[in-house]
């Protein structure tokens, strides 16, 4: 017991310093612990990624980090159990998680200090195993007699002093708990809260128009059109959320450009802001899936800030850099094609961007998806070829240009609820269907593989945006299966196959198919 006690609290004890220092530099990326999870992230192979986030949807990184901590408590069990005789196993044991933690931390943390809090975690791992471990040895100190064995290891041995191994394993772990939440603490001295509320409430030069009553049908079950800030979806590879202040935050244009420009957020801010509604889709949404979300955000034209640094003609994409050191790359010529509607978004729904939805500012290209079109928590624009891998293209879960693909059209049943059972009579079926950029011409509904049946637009907002469906009819009592198609203004259907989120090759394709949900009519 000893022995375990003593591994797992010397591990304890390493993660605790790491946290702490990452605290005390205001990099809470450098924590070892959080810096291994961010880079099993990157590595993970997409399959698997797109498995984790159907499984436990936005809980996926909560996920990794309880499983990392369930791991290294067992393996921290194991370090200690085969050092009972010897602290030279557990010793090295701990140097090689040391390393593993300060690899990652120069890879996820460009600033060299971000060293500094591996390098704690790595001492006080070996010092709380040293100590605890010769703390927890049986002592050989009973008196000898004269045909005692001359061999010290087959001498009588008194039991460990119990009391003093206990107490020195509570201080340690006492210490490993106090680091951690000291580190959580001295996170906090970047008051993004405070910073946020200084920007005060964004009111647009140009607003959006107002939305329909008429729009959606929340009453029946749909979506409100508008999806609450705190309540829009949130993809993105952070194991914590980017603590940036606006006071901080420039943005660069770097790159191909005439003239590179640094804008700070106060600028921006002081620019006349246009209000634009758009519905932002993921790319690894499923067939009914729940990552596609509604806002009004505020900001300044995206393609008006490029052109005053002077795009130059070699120019293909535009590569977004988050304070995290993320890269994302939005085609130059899809960013033409959509204009003015794309934005360097400052605010959603008339107040500043949350924290884990980009603030101080990011970009919004509707149209596409996420992962070519939205880069949270912006620091740099850079006018670049397609030679510059963005994060996605250097992992090999994106293709050239040709493979970035607009967002796919889909219609997904709100209501009824899979397998709900509601009253006989008439049956509302109720949904959400988009086609960014080409607006829905038509949904249809099927009941039980019957004939399709036209259901009821509700007013459309405009075609980057989603737009909700009705229908009506009575139904007999039993099992139903209600299925749904739409069409977009170009005339596509909705395809009924559905196809893997990532096709065969690394390109991401978003996903296909009809959705249709089982419910019981009583």
């Amino acid at each position: 017991m000893a022995a375990a006690i003593t591994g797992f609290v010397a591990v304890a004890a390493a993660l605790g310093a790491g946290h702490l220092m990452a605290g005390i530099l205001l990099q809470p990326g450098a924590s070892p612990f959080l810096a291994v999870g961010n880079a099993a992230i990157d590595r993970t192979p997409a399959p698997i990624k797109d498995f984790a986030i159907s499984t436990f949807g936005t809980a996926d990184k909560p996920a990794l980090l309880i499983g990392m901590a369930v791991f290294l408590a067992l393996a921290s069990v194991v370090i200690g159990l085969v050092s009972r005789r010897s602290a030279v196993p557990g010793l090295a044991a701990i140097a090689v998680l040391g390393a593993i933690g300060a690899l990652a931390v120069r890879e996820q943390s460009p600033q060299s200090l971000a060293l500094l809090a591996p390098v704690a975690s790595l001492i006080a791992g070996l010092a709380a195993f040293w100590f605890l471990h010769r703390r927890g040895q049986p002592t050989t100190d009973l008196p000898t007699t004269g045909d005692a064995p001359a061999d010290a290891d087959e001498r009588p041995r008194r039991p460990l002093r119990r009391r003093g191994f206990l107490v020195g394993s509570a201080g340690v772990a006492a210490g490993a708990a106090a680091a951690t939440v000291g580190g959580a603490v001295l996170e906090r001295r970047v008051d993004v809260a405070a910073s946020r509320g200084a920007v005060g409430p964004l009111v647009p030069a140009v607003p959006a128009p107002p939305i329909p009553s008429t729009a959606a049908f929340p009453e029946l079950g749909t979506p409100t059109f508008i999806t609450p800030s705190k309540d829009f979806y949130r993809i993105d590879i952070n194991l914590t959320v980017p603590q940036l202040r606006a006071e901080d935050a420039v943005l660069k244009i770097t790159g191909l450009v005439d003239e590179p420009q640094e804008i700070t957020f106060d600028e921006i801010r002081n620019m006349p802001l246009v209000e634009k509604t758009i519905t932002m889709t993921c790319v690894s949404n499923e067939v009914g899936g729940p990552y596609v979300s509604t806002s009004n955000f505020l900001g300044v034209p995206l393609i008006g800030l490029l052109d005053r640094a002077g795009i130059q003609s070699g120019a293909t994409q535009v590569v977004g850099r988050s304070f995290d050191g993320f890269t994302l790359g939005t085609p130059l010529d899809m960013l033409r094609d959509v204009g003015e509607e794309a934005l360097l978004a400052i605010g959603m729904n008339r107040e500043p961007l949350l924290p884990e939805h980009g603030f101080p500012m990011r970009t919004v290209v509707p149209g596409l998806y996420g992962y070519v079109s939205a880069t949270k928590w912006l620091t740099e624009l850079r006018l670049a070829t397609y030679d510059f891998k963005p994060y996605w293209v250097e992992r090999q879960w994106d293709g050239e240009p040709p493979g970035v693909v607009p967002i796919k059209i889909s219609s997904r049943i709100d209501a009824p609820g899979s397998f709900q059972r509601i009253p006989r009579g008439e049956v509302t079926v109720a949904g959400t269907a988009w086609a960014q950029g080409r607006g829905i011409e038509k949904v249809e509904i099927r009941f039980d593989d019957g004939e399709w049946e036209p259901a009821e637009l509700a007013t459309e907002v405009n075609r980057n945006t989603w737009q909700m469906f009705r229908l009506t009819r009575p139904l007999e009592s039993g099992t139903h299966k209600v299925t749904s198609r739409a069409t977009d203004r170009t005339g596509f259907v909705q395809p009924q196959e559905r196809l893997p989120l990532i096709t065969p090759g690394p390109t991401p394709d978003g996903s296909t198919g009809w959705h249709a949900i089982d419910f019981f009519v009583e």
